[in-house]
């Protein structure tokens, strides 16, 4: 069975450049507040190659001037020297590793608050276009890949750099022939090394490829696990997932293939490199010209020379993975948010405001293009006034919400709030000024007094009993088990759709907004919820400026005005009775029925 096509979602997670100078510099200004840390694991880093270097020397003096000569006490006393330089290497690892973890930790919170305030300010119409599940990848998966650049990535090469260099000098210093031996298989070992990084590289692309494929297929069967059992698809399914996780399956093996060939081919170069050296020393050693304890040393400083070499793929994977999660993280962060607040200096110094008035006047407005959703749609309602917007799917009445309360801009036109455009309100004091109450409430996981009291200094218990017994409410706040204190599981799964509606009125009350919007609250609920819904929407749009979005136009019957969306526009205005004699759209739609004729 082919692959189904590549869509860009897949190489979410695909590699960059191990490096990159831009990236490089935004990532240090985002890690300068942690620059003590950082400064203090590179000021280990020569104090660690130190130690390391410090051990095959050691061991040349211990052969050359005690072992051979027969000088048990001063063996010793370079025995207890060359303990101390082993007990200081691992006490001087152990600080960088904490060091080094708590950069990256502290990078990794810095970043992710950083980008969940930065998501707090885009506009809807982001995430309307932008999958979820890419989002946490950005605030879990990429800050984790950073993270990885300062613990396991550059701080990592920056070290076997430093230790590379102490070795190459210390080799040239003690016999530079002997040296050039060993150098001599370096060209070789860097075509193979190269040979093997760019295939483990694309490798570790098609896994990660693979991987995505593997994630949205499971996420998806999860979410739909009820339409899978309801129409017998396990099989099939079952089938789908096998064939995907052999497909991942082959190509984790593949990537590890060129990693250990990687590996290998080091090692067999490296092997070949002793071979080298103790083929020439021992002649040297022969004529004179190099001593046994010298040789040893210079075999004990080979393998410190190959050992980073060795992880190099292993490092170089880090640091592409790294570069290619920043690059995403930067792209959103740079991502300026398409609605924001007026400047101070921008607002109107004075204007008379009607409370809760709202006008439409000349609206034009386009999710994409110029598919006009509404086109030279006009209206007002009046400060108290109950009104009802009606019409077919796709007629623009949700948009209408969403262009009061700035959700979205309008192209042309304005939409006023008080008299005053919306686009010179505060954000923040216009949307407490507009409750909007949702036909599927949204309640968040934590107890039901954090979800009423949802403001940032948090509201006062007056407020929230108050809202309690004008929602309804407060009998089923007597019902739970810790009162306001229940806590609510995911999607508030553990109340009734009733009961998160009777909540969400409750929220909306606590802020008292002037202008209210009612999305059919009472259309998927049973007569005993329902009545008490109604009973508190009654006294939740008493005194406030009501827009009610009917589903069923058996619900809006009271409103003091109806008003038809048709074609982007105000086809009909009237009451109930006026519109039915009419025989216009409305009475069309009311004859159709309800529940059939309106979405």
């Amino acid at each position: 069975m082919p692959d189904p096509p590549v869509t860009d979602a897949e190489y979410d997670d695909v590699l960059g450049r191990a490096f990159d100078r831009r990236l490089a510099e935004r990532l240090w200004k985002t890690a300068r507040p942690h620059h003590r840390l950082i400064w203090g694991s590179v000021g280990l880093f020569p104090l660690i190659s130190l130690a390391e270097l410090a051990q095959p020397y050691l061991l040349k003096v211990a052969i050359d001037d005690h072992i051979l000569h027969a000088d048990w006490a001063g063996l010793t006393t370079v025995a207890l020297l060359y303990a101390a330089v082993l007990g200081l290497l691992y006490g001087l690892r152990l600080l960088e590793a904490f060091l080094m973890a708590l950069t990256g930790q502290g990078v990794i919170h810095d970043l992710r608050a950083t980008l969940f305030a930065h998501l707090l300010r885009l506009e809807a119409s982001f995430f309307d276009r932008t999958p979820v599940g890419r989002l946490m990848t950005r605030v879990l998966n990429d800050v984790e890949a950073v993270s990885e650049a300062f613990t396991s990535g550059l701080f990592a090469i920056v070290a076997d750099v430093v230790t590379l260099a102490g070795v190459v000098a210390v080799m040239l210093w003690m016999d530079w022939r002997l040296a050039l031996v060993t150098f001599a298989i370096v060209p070789v070992l860097f075509l193979v090394a190269g040979y093997f990084r760019i295939r483990a590289r694309d490798a570790y692309r098609e896994v990660r490829r693979r991987l995505a494929r593997l994630n949205a297929f499971l996420q998806e069967s999860i979410q739909g696990m009820a339409v899978i059992q309801l129409f017998a698809r396990e099989t099939h399914e079952r089938a789908q997932f096998q064939r995907l996780n052999d497909d991942y399956r082959r190509a984790l093996f593949t990537s590890t293939r060129f990693e250990s060939s990687l590996y290998a081919a080091v090692e067999a170069l490296g092997s070949v490199a002793l071979a080298m050296l103790l083929w020439y020393g021992s002649g040297q050693i022969l004529a004179g010209a190099l001593s046994f304890g010298a040789l040893v040393a210079f075999i004990q400083y080979t393998n410190r020379f190959f050992l980073p070499i060795r992880d190099l793929g292993a490092k170089y994977t880090v640091m592409q993975a790294a570069m290619a999660s920043a690059e995403r993280i930067f792209g959103l962060l740079d991502r300026a948010p398409a609605i924001v607040s007026p400047l101070p200096s921008a607002a109107p110094s004075s204007t008379v405001r009607e409370a809760g008035r709202v006008a439409f006047e000349g609206v034009w407005f386009a999710y994409e293009g110029e598919r006009w959703v509404l086109a030279d749609c006009a209206f007002a309602v009046a400060p108290g006034e109950h009104v009802a917007l009606v019409g077919t799917t796709g007629e623009g009445k949700s948009t209408c919400v969403r262009l009061l309360n700035r959700t979205w801009d309008v192209q042309r036109g304005r939409v006023l709030v008080d008299g005053v455009d919306v686009r010179e309100w505060d954000l923040q004091r216009l949307r407490r000024h507009i409750g909007v109450i949702f036909q599927d409430p949204v309640l968040f996981t934590g107890t039901v007094e954090a979800n009423l009291a949802v403001d940032v200094n948090g509201a006062r218990s007056v407020a929230v009993e108050h809202a309690l017994q004008t929602a309804n409410a407060a009998a089923l706040i007597a019902r739970l088990p810790h009162g306001l204190g229940t806590p609510l599981v995911e999607r508030a799964a553990n109340l009734s759709h009733g009961e998160r509606q009777l909540l969400a009125i409750a929220r909306a009350l606590v802020y008292n907004p002037a202008i209210l919007v009612l999305d059919e609250a009472t259309s998927s609920v049973d007569p005993e919820s329902e009545r008490m819904i109604r009973e508190a929407m009654a006294r939740l749009m008493a005194g406030r400026t009501t827009i009610t979005i009917a589903h069923r136009l058996s619900t809006i019957q009271n409103a003091e005005r109806i008003l038809v969306l048709h074609r982007g526009r105000i086809h009909e205005d009237g009451t109930h009775a006026e519109l039915l004699r009419r025989g216009g759209l409305y009475a069309r739609l009311h004859e159709l029925g309800a529940g059939a004729a309106l979405g």
